[in-house]
Protein backbone atom coordinates (compact mmCIF):
# COMPACT_ATOMS: atom_id res chain seq x y z
CA UNK A 1 0.00 0.00 0.00
CA UNK A 2 1.29 3.46 -1.05
CA UNK A 3 2.76 5.96 2.24
CA UNK A 4 0.02 8.03 1.26
CA UNK A 5 -3.28 5.37 1.55
CA UNK A 6 -1.33 4.18 5.01
CA UNK A 7 -1.97 7.75 6.54
CA UNK A 8 -4.97 7.80 4.67
CA UNK A 9 -6.24 4.81 6.33
CA UNK A 10 -5.30 5.86 9.91
CA UNK A 11 -7.22 9.10 9.19
CA UNK A 12 -10.61 6.96 7.95
CA UNK A 13 -10.23 5.15 10.72
CA UNK A 14 -10.42 8.54 12.68
CA UNK A 15 -12.86 10.68 10.58
CA UNK A 16 -13.77 13.61 12.66
CA UNK A 17 -11.27 13.37 14.88
CA UNK A 18 -7.78 14.78 15.07
CA UNK A 19 -5.11 12.60 15.06
CA UNK A 20 -1.23 13.99 15.68
CA UNK A 21 1.47 13.65 13.08
CA UNK A 22 3.34 11.95 15.25
CA UNK A 23 0.83 9.10 16.08
CA UNK A 24 0.14 8.94 12.22
CA UNK A 25 4.16 8.31 12.07
CA UNK A 26 4.04 5.98 14.55
CA UNK A 27 1.52 3.99 13.66
CA UNK A 28 2.40 3.61 9.84
CA UNK A 29 6.30 3.40 10.08
CA UNK A 30 6.98 6.91 9.02
CA UNK A 31 8.61 10.60 9.58
CA UNK A 32 6.31 13.52 10.22
CA UNK A 33 7.60 15.07 7.27
CA UNK A 34 6.74 12.08 5.08
CA UNK A 35 3.35 12.35 6.93
CA UNK A 36 3.12 15.81 6.04
CA UNK A 37 4.20 15.30 2.27
CA UNK A 38 1.27 12.07 2.32
CA UNK A 39 -1.50 14.90 3.94
CA UNK A 40 -0.60 17.03 1.35
CA UNK A 41 -1.27 15.07 -1.46
CA UNK A 42 -4.50 14.10 -0.09
CA UNK A 43 -4.94 17.06 -0.12
CA UNK A 44 -4.49 18.08 -3.68
CA UNK A 45 -6.59 15.00 -4.75
CA UNK A 46 -9.68 16.60 -3.07
CA UNK A 47 -9.69 14.90 0.20
CA UNK A 48 -10.79 17.42 3.21
CA UNK A 49 -7.87 17.36 5.33
CA UNK A 50 -7.37 19.97 8.20
CA UNK A 51 -4.54 20.57 10.56
CA UNK A 52 -4.99 21.96 13.76
CA UNK A 53 -2.25 23.06 16.10
CA UNK A 54 -1.35 21.16 18.77
CA UNK A 55 -4.21 18.81 17.89
CA UNK A 56 -3.18 17.03 14.37
CA UNK A 57 -4.94 16.31 11.28
CA UNK A 58 -8.34 15.89 10.90
CA UNK A 59 -10.39 14.30 8.06
CA UNK A 60 -13.95 15.46 7.60
CA UNK A 61 -17.10 13.10 8.41
CA UNK A 62 -18.37 15.04 5.00
CA UNK A 63 -15.71 13.43 3.11
CA UNK A 64 -16.88 10.56 0.52
CA UNK A 65 -13.83 9.23 -1.77
CA UNK A 66 -13.60 5.98 -2.58
CA UNK A 67 -10.79 4.15 -1.81
CA UNK A 68 -9.49 0.75 -0.38
CA UNK A 69 -8.67 2.50 3.35
CA UNK A 70 -12.30 3.59 3.20
CA UNK A 71 -13.99 0.56 1.87
CA UNK A 72 -11.32 -2.53 3.40
CA UNK A 73 -12.43 -1.70 6.62
CA UNK A 74 -16.08 -2.11 6.68
CA UNK A 75 -15.72 -5.55 5.00
CA UNK A 76 -16.73 -8.75 6.57
CA UNK A 77 -16.31 -11.17 3.66
CA UNK A 78 -13.76 -13.67 3.31
CA UNK A 79 -12.72 -13.04 0.01
CA UNK A 80 -15.28 -10.45 -1.88
CA UNK A 81 -13.10 -6.50 -2.24
CA UNK A 82 -9.71 -8.67 -0.10
CA UNK A 83 -7.97 -7.54 -3.36
CA UNK A 84 -9.25 -4.19 -4.71
CA UNK A 85 -8.02 -1.38 -6.99
CA UNK A 86 -10.00 2.13 -6.88
CA UNK A 87 -9.46 4.37 -9.21
CA UNK A 88 -10.53 7.66 -9.83
CA UNK A 89 -11.27 7.01 -13.58
CA UNK A 90 -12.11 4.24 -15.92
CA UNK A 91 -13.88 3.32 -19.08
CA UNK A 92 -15.55 0.70 -17.47
CA UNK A 93 -15.31 -1.33 -14.26
CA UNK A 94 -16.44 -4.84 -16.04
CA UNK A 95 -13.78 -4.51 -19.17
CA UNK A 96 -11.03 -4.01 -16.36
CA UNK A 97 -12.11 -6.73 -13.87
CA UNK A 98 -12.67 -8.73 -17.38
CA UNK A 99 -8.70 -8.48 -18.31
CA UNK A 100 -7.54 -9.34 -14.59
CA UNK A 101 -10.17 -12.45 -14.47
CA UNK A 102 -8.42 -13.27 -18.29
CA UNK A 103 -4.69 -13.15 -16.37
CA UNK A 104 -5.69 -15.16 -13.59
CA UNK A 105 -6.97 -12.83 -10.80
CA UNK A 106 -8.32 -14.35 -7.82
CA UNK A 107 -12.12 -14.99 -6.75
CA UNK A 108 -13.43 -11.75 -4.87
CA UNK A 109 -10.87 -9.49 -6.78
CA UNK A 110 -12.85 -5.89 -7.07
CA UNK A 111 -12.79 -2.96 -9.40
CA UNK A 112 -14.09 0.26 -8.34
CA UNK A 113 -14.03 3.03 -9.94
CA UNK A 114 -15.46 7.11 -9.08
CA UNK A 115 -16.30 7.49 -12.66
CA UNK A 116 -16.81 5.51 -15.61
CA UNK A 117 -16.33 6.75 -18.88
CA UNK A 118 -17.91 4.01 -21.12
CA UNK A 119 -20.27 2.26 -18.59
CA UNK A 120 -22.10 -0.47 -19.82
CA UNK A 121 -25.53 -1.51 -19.28
CA UNK A 122 -27.47 -4.29 -21.26
CA UNK A 123 -27.98 -4.70 -24.66
CA UNK A 124 -24.93 -2.86 -25.28
CA UNK A 125 -26.61 0.32 -23.39
CA UNK A 126 -24.28 3.41 -21.75
CA UNK A 127 -24.39 3.21 -17.97
CA UNK A 128 -24.64 7.04 -16.75
CA UNK A 129 -21.86 7.66 -14.19
CA UNK A 130 -20.98 11.03 -13.28
CA UNK A 131 -18.10 11.59 -11.04
CA UNK A 132 -18.71 10.93 -7.63
CA UNK A 133 -22.06 10.56 -7.36
CA UNK A 134 -22.35 6.48 -7.39
CA UNK A 135 -20.54 2.86 -6.49
CA UNK A 136 -19.34 1.73 -9.90
CA UNK A 137 -17.98 -1.65 -9.14
CA UNK A 138 -17.24 -4.88 -10.80
CA UNK A 139 -16.41 -8.11 -8.68
CA UNK A 140 -14.53 -11.15 -9.88
CA UNK A 141 -16.25 -14.56 -9.07
CA UNK A 142 -14.67 -18.20 -9.80
CA UNK A 143 -17.60 -20.50 -7.68
CA UNK A 144 -17.26 -23.90 -8.56
CA UNK A 145 -20.90 -24.14 -10.42
CA UNK A 146 -22.66 -25.88 -13.31
CA UNK A 147 -23.93 -23.53 -16.08
CA UNK A 148 -27.35 -23.99 -14.87
CA UNK A 149 -26.66 -22.41 -11.22
CA UNK A 150 -24.32 -19.73 -12.99
CA UNK A 151 -27.39 -18.52 -14.82
CA UNK A 152 -28.46 -17.28 -10.75
CA UNK A 153 -25.48 -15.39 -10.58
CA UNK A 154 -27.39 -12.06 -11.46
CA UNK A 155 -30.48 -12.80 -9.42
CA UNK A 156 -28.39 -13.09 -6.72
CA UNK A 157 -26.85 -9.90 -7.46
CA UNK A 158 -29.78 -8.00 -7.49
CA UNK A 159 -30.90 -9.88 -4.17
CA UNK A 160 -27.39 -8.95 -2.11
CA UNK A 161 -27.78 -5.09 -4.08
CA UNK A 162 -31.21 -4.80 -2.71
CA UNK A 163 -30.67 -5.77 0.99
CA UNK A 164 -27.47 -4.00 1.20
CA UNK A 165 -28.82 -0.29 0.14
CA UNK A 166 -31.61 -0.90 2.82
CA UNK A 167 -29.50 -1.75 5.67
CA UNK A 168 -27.25 1.47 4.80
CA UNK A 169 -29.97 3.80 3.64
CA UNK A 170 -33.31 2.26 5.44
CA UNK A 171 -35.32 2.77 1.73
CA UNK A 172 -37.62 -0.51 0.49
CA UNK A 173 -36.23 -1.88 -2.43
CA UNK A 174 -37.48 -4.22 -5.41
CA UNK A 175 -36.12 -6.01 -7.96
CA UNK A 176 -37.16 -5.63 -11.71
CA UNK A 177 -36.32 -8.78 -13.50
CA UNK A 178 -33.98 -9.80 -14.27
CA UNK A 179 -31.12 -7.52 -13.25
CA UNK A 180 -32.74 -3.53 -11.94
CA UNK A 181 -33.20 -2.39 -8.59
CA UNK A 182 -36.10 -0.19 -8.17
CA UNK A 183 -37.02 2.35 -5.32
CA UNK A 184 -39.80 4.78 -5.44
CA UNK A 185 -41.31 2.83 -8.89
CA UNK A 186 -37.87 4.64 -10.62
CA UNK A 187 -34.73 2.71 -11.20
CA UNK A 188 -32.05 2.95 -9.10
CA UNK A 189 -29.16 0.42 -10.01
CA UNK A 190 -28.05 -1.64 -12.67
CA UNK A 191 -26.55 -5.37 -12.81
CA UNK A 192 -24.80 -6.49 -15.86
CA UNK A 193 -22.97 -9.72 -15.56
CA UNK A 194 -20.28 -11.02 -18.09
CA UNK A 195 -19.28 -14.83 -17.97
CA UNK A 196 -16.83 -17.15 -19.13
CA UNK A 197 -17.62 -21.05 -19.65
CA UNK A 198 -14.99 -23.79 -19.46
CA UNK A 199 -16.24 -25.73 -21.71
CA UNK A 200 -14.17 -28.90 -21.27
CA UNK A 201 -15.34 -28.97 -17.32
CA UNK A 202 -18.82 -27.68 -18.52
CA UNK A 203 -19.15 -25.19 -15.94
CA UNK A 204 -18.28 -21.67 -15.14
CA UNK A 205 -14.76 -20.19 -15.46
CA UNK A 206 -15.28 -16.86 -13.71
CA UNK A 207 -18.31 -14.18 -13.95
CA UNK A 208 -17.88 -10.63 -13.71
CA UNK A 209 -20.66 -8.97 -11.99
CA UNK A 210 -20.82 -5.49 -12.32
CA UNK A 211 -23.25 -2.87 -10.53
CA UNK A 212 -23.77 0.60 -10.65
CA UNK A 213 -25.28 2.42 -7.93
CA UNK A 214 -26.78 5.94 -8.15
CA UNK A 215 -26.23 7.07 -4.48
CA UNK A 216 -25.86 11.12 -4.29
CA UNK A 217 -27.28 12.30 -7.43
CA UNK A 218 -30.18 14.81 -6.87
CA UNK A 219 -30.49 15.76 -10.76
CA UNK A 220 -30.79 13.12 -13.77
CA UNK A 221 -30.00 14.32 -17.45
CA UNK A 222 -33.37 14.91 -19.69
CA UNK A 223 -33.63 11.57 -20.97
CA UNK A 224 -33.74 10.06 -17.30
CA UNK A 225 -34.92 12.24 -15.39
CA UNK A 226 -39.10 10.54 -15.32
CA UNK A 227 -37.13 6.98 -15.25
CA UNK A 228 -33.97 7.25 -12.58
CA UNK A 229 -33.42 8.21 -8.81
CA UNK A 230 -30.98 7.80 -6.11
CA UNK A 231 -30.22 6.39 -2.90
CA UNK A 232 -29.85 10.41 -1.67
CA UNK A 233 -33.79 11.14 -3.57
CA UNK A 234 -35.25 8.39 -1.85
CA UNK A 235 -33.79 8.38 1.83
CA UNK A 236 -33.90 12.18 1.51
CA UNK A 237 -30.09 11.79 3.40
CA UNK A 238 -26.26 11.22 1.78
CA UNK A 239 -24.84 7.84 2.69
CA UNK A 240 -21.24 7.13 2.64
CA UNK A 241 -20.39 4.88 -1.08
CA UNK A 242 -17.45 3.49 0.89
CA UNK A 243 -19.46 1.59 3.32
CA UNK A 244 -22.54 0.78 0.54
CA UNK A 245 -19.77 -0.77 -1.83
CA UNK A 246 -18.65 -2.77 1.82
CA UNK A 247 -21.93 -3.62 2.71
CA UNK A 248 -22.42 -4.71 -1.03
CA UNK A 249 -19.93 -7.45 -0.91
CA UNK A 250 -20.67 -8.70 2.59
CA UNK A 251 -24.28 -9.25 1.20
CA UNK A 252 -22.92 -10.78 -1.99
CA UNK A 253 -20.92 -13.48 -0.56
CA UNK A 254 -23.36 -14.25 2.02
CA UNK A 255 -25.99 -15.18 -0.88
CA UNK A 256 -24.07 -17.10 -2.94
CA UNK A 257 -23.02 -19.43 -0.46
CA UNK A 258 -26.89 -20.13 -0.62
CA UNK A 259 -27.15 -20.40 -4.44
CA UNK A 260 -26.82 -23.93 -4.91
CA UNK A 261 -29.72 -24.76 -2.45
CA UNK A 262 -31.52 -21.96 -4.55
CA UNK A 263 -32.96 -20.16 -1.18
CA UNK A 264 -32.49 -17.04 -2.49
CA UNK A 265 -35.11 -16.99 -4.67
CA UNK A 266 -37.76 -16.48 -2.31
CA UNK A 267 -36.39 -13.43 -1.37
CA UNK A 268 -35.98 -12.45 -5.19
CA UNK A 269 -39.58 -13.25 -5.69
CA UNK A 270 -40.90 -10.95 -2.38
CA UNK A 271 -38.91 -8.16 -3.79
CA UNK A 272 -40.47 -8.57 -7.26
CA UNK A 273 -42.03 -5.65 -8.95
CA UNK A 274 -43.16 -7.36 -11.83
CA UNK A 275 -44.85 -10.90 -10.64
CA UNK A 276 -48.91 -10.47 -10.85
CA UNK A 277 -48.32 -7.37 -12.96
CA UNK A 278 -49.35 -6.62 -16.75
CA UNK A 279 -45.98 -6.58 -18.55
CA UNK A 280 -44.88 -5.60 -22.12
CA UNK A 281 -41.37 -7.70 -23.24
CA UNK A 282 -39.19 -6.84 -25.79
CA UNK A 283 -37.26 -9.16 -27.35
CA UNK A 284 -35.62 -8.92 -30.66
CA UNK A 285 -37.02 -5.69 -31.39
CA UNK A 286 -40.58 -6.98 -31.17
CA UNK A 287 -42.69 -6.33 -28.27
CA UNK A 288 -45.86 -8.05 -26.83
CA UNK A 289 -47.84 -7.53 -23.57
CA UNK A 290 -48.16 -10.40 -21.34
CA UNK A 291 -49.30 -11.25 -17.02
CA UNK A 292 -46.12 -12.07 -14.90
CA UNK A 293 -47.38 -14.98 -13.19
CA UNK A 294 -43.80 -15.85 -11.37
CA UNK A 295 -40.27 -16.58 -11.33
CA UNK A 296 -38.82 -20.60 -11.44
CA UNK A 297 -36.59 -22.34 -9.87
CA UNK A 298 -33.58 -20.63 -12.45
CA UNK A 299 -34.57 -17.74 -12.49
CA UNK A 300 -37.06 -17.60 -15.65
CA UNK A 301 -39.56 -15.47 -15.79
CA UNK A 302 -43.06 -17.07 -15.83
CA UNK A 303 -45.58 -15.42 -17.89
CA UNK A 304 -49.17 -15.89 -19.72
CA UNK A 305 -49.84 -14.88 -22.99
CA UNK A 306 -53.47 -13.58 -24.13
CA UNK A 307 -53.88 -16.73 -25.90
CA UNK A 308 -53.16 -18.17 -22.76
CA UNK A 309 -50.40 -19.92 -23.45
CA UNK A 310 -47.64 -19.87 -20.55
CA UNK A 311 -43.76 -19.20 -21.48
CA UNK A 312 -40.62 -19.01 -19.43
CA UNK A 313 -38.64 -16.50 -20.85
CA UNK A 314 -34.81 -16.43 -20.09
CA UNK A 315 -34.08 -12.83 -21.74
CA UNK A 316 -35.81 -10.03 -22.87
CA UNK A 317 -36.73 -6.20 -21.66
CA UNK A 318 -39.56 -5.97 -18.90
CA UNK A 319 -42.09 -2.58 -19.29
CA UNK A 320 -45.03 -2.36 -17.06
CA UNK A 321 -47.86 -2.02 -18.24
CA UNK A 322 -50.29 -1.97 -15.25
CA UNK A 323 -49.42 -1.60 -11.78
CA UNK A 324 -51.22 -3.02 -8.97
CA UNK A 325 -55.01 -1.37 -8.57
Amino acid sequence: MPLKDKVLAVLEENKGKSVSGSEIARSVGMTRSAVWKAVKTLREEGYSICAVTNRGYCLSEESDFLSEPSIVPNLRTKALGRKIDVFKTIDSTNNFAKSLAQLGAVHGTTVVSEVQTQGKGRMGRDFYSPMGMGVYMSVILRPKLSVEHSLLITSCAAVAVAEAIEKVAGIECKIKWVNDIYAGGKKLCGILTEASVDVEQGGLEYAIVGMGINVQNVTFPKNLADVATSVKMESGKSVSRSQLAAEILNCLEECLETIRDKSFLEEYRRRSNVIGMRIEVTHNEISEEMDCIGIDEIGRLLVRLDSGEEKALTSGTVRIVKQDQ
